[in-house]
This record gives C-alpha cells, sequence and structure tokens, in this order.
C-alpha cells in the first residue's frame, strides 16, 4: 500500500547511510528512481543529505507532516513510527 518514496524514507530511516544501490535494490527499483526520489524527498524538506567522506548520510525530519490531505494530521516520524520497528 506504501509509495516508493515511502519504501525510500523507510529504508533510510532504518539506516541512514544506506548506499543507493543498495536501497534501490531493496525496493526494486533503479538507482536513478532512487535519485529522483531522494531529491523530492530534500525539496519537501522530510530528509537532509549530509556528505561523509565518499557516502551519505540522511537526517530524516520527523516533525514534518505528510503531504496528502487525508493523512494532513499525521507527521513524518508517525508514519516511521507506524512502520519501523525497533
Amino acid at each position: 500500500f506504501l509509495s516508493n518514496h515511502a519504501h525510500v524514507l523507510l529504508l533510510l530511516a532504518g539506516d541512514p547511510e544506506m548506499r543507493l544501490r543498495d536501497v534501490a535494490d531493496r525496493v526494486a527499483i533503479t538507482e536513478r528512481a532512487v535519485q529522483k526520489i531522494i531529491a523530492d524527498l530534500e525539496a519537501g524538506g522530510v530528509l537532509t543529505r549530509q556528505r561523509e567522506g565518499r557516502r551519505n548520510r540522511y537526517e530524516i525530519h520527523g516533525d514534518v507532516p505528510l503531504r496528502h490531505p487525508v493523512e494532513a494530521h499525521r507527521t513524518v516520524g508517525d508514519l516511521i513510527a507506524m512502520v519501523v520497528s525497533d
């Protein structure tokens, strides 16, 4: 039921240093599609990309409200908490 955007977000929430290649393999989409999704999530203020040496680290901003009017009363953090178990 979740979109590819949500799948990418959830994977990065679980492992903020995951390589795009690994994200693409897990979501079953291309690396280029993952790059576009990350750019969309950055533009929406959902995550920030930080370069650390040769790798990226992604910081998720859990306080950002979900975009669709049906879920706008919930935040990115609420979605992650609902799906990702510790």
